[in-house]
């Protein structure tokens, strides 16, 4: 039975006599410190230096130090720094400064889970993983409101990690909508099988399918992105106000009766299998392994991945339509820019 904690089942008075260090200040790290600094925390943020972000920060009005000053000064550590590069950065200039009884917080379980990053036994070590990406958790705490999150402890040594956790998530808006009690490992593994099946892997494949099946129809590309990309979205939206049900509530017999017909056509036991196995692989840690090496080796298959989707037909007729649609609030990315 899944446990769920809501704002008065939190303290923020735990975490009044106790410093937070956040380290990094990209998506997540600018929402975290600006939400626990209005949430009446001592917050500073942490950064290698001649870091771009720097300016940001200190614009920001927080107090912005080097990675290892900022570990030093603080009780709480919540590294926000991309999954690859933790470990050494953790090594390098966070665990030195890590006494016993302070706590170690992640919101991604990927680097405990896979043993980049080893913590004495002497600290406590949890997570607080928003489940929205951190312009949303800015944006709903300012507006009096809060995102769901998950929360988890890997080591107990103060006997407080979890009520720390917790105090945590309230400064962060998140004990509004409320969170959920989970462990590192289920949540690494589920956020990466999410991410690959369906939200990012599976989501991108079958919209690039089915526009591929049309224009090879010989139907109009424009036409096309509208009715697999554009018209997404819609969809999307229903899902998140209602779930399937609503969607099917909400769209025409006819696409009702098409959703029916054409899922086990679609989703098959091939691709159950494929789905099996890819779960397979993130539990075994053979994902986490082939990632790493990618990147120890200079990421040439992702960046030449990378490449290969951003000239897909796709994103061209797209983006010229969007283009012309200034209601859509169109967003362009350089050729080959990723995020963090």
């Amino acid at each position: 039975m899944a446990e769920l904690f809501y704002d008065k089942q939190a303290d923020l008075e735990r975490l009044k006599n106790k410093p937070i260090a956040v380290i990094g200040f990209g998506s997540q790290g600018h929402a975290h410190a600006m939400n626990l600094k209005e949430s009446g925390l001592d917050v500073r943020v942490g950064l290698y230096e001649g870091s771009k972000s720097w300016a940001k920060v200190e614009a920001s009005g927080l107090p912005v130090r080097t990675v290892a000053d900022a570990a030093r000064e603080a009780q709480m550590v919540m590294l926000l720094t991309p999954d690859i590069g933790q470990g050494d950065l953790y090594r390098e200039h966070i665990a030195p400064h890590m006494a016993p009884g302070k706590t170690l917080m992640f919101a991604h379980g990927f680097n405990i889970r896979f043993g980049q990053v080893v913590p004495s036994k002497d600290i406590d070590v949890s997570m607080v993983a928003p489940k929205a990406p951190g312009h949303r958790v800015r944006e709903v705490y300012t507006q009096g409101g809060g995102v769901p999150a998950l929360v988890a402890v890997e080591q107990d040594a103060t006997g407080g990690a979890f009520e720390d956790a917790l105090a945590y998530a309230k400064g962060l808006g998140c004990m509004r909508a409320g969170v959920l009690r989970t462990t590192f490992a289920e949540e690494t593994e589920t956020d990466l099988f999410g991410e690959q099946a369906v939200l990012c892997g599976g989501a991108s494949a079958l919209v690039k399918a089915g526009f591929e099946t049309l224009v090879e129809a010989g139907y109009q590309p424009e036409v096309a992105y509208f009715e697999c990309m554009h018209e997404l979205k819609l969809i999307v939206d229903l899902f998140y106000q209602g779930g399937l049900n609503f969607m099917r509530y909400s769209v025409s017999d006819t696409a009702e009766f098409g959703d029916y017909i054409a899922e086990s056509k679609i989703i098959n036991e091939q691709s159950r299998a494929a789905m099996k196995q890819l779960l397979a692989d993130i539990q075994s840690g053979a994902f986490a392994e082939e990632w790493i090496e990618e990147n120890h080796q200079g990421r040439p298959k992702f960046n030449a991945m990378r490449r290969a989707d951003v000239e897909h037909k796709i994103e061209q007729v797209g983006r010229d339509l969007r283009r012309m649609m200034p209601f859509v609030n169109p967003r362009e990315v350089k050729p080959g820019e990723g995020g963090a």
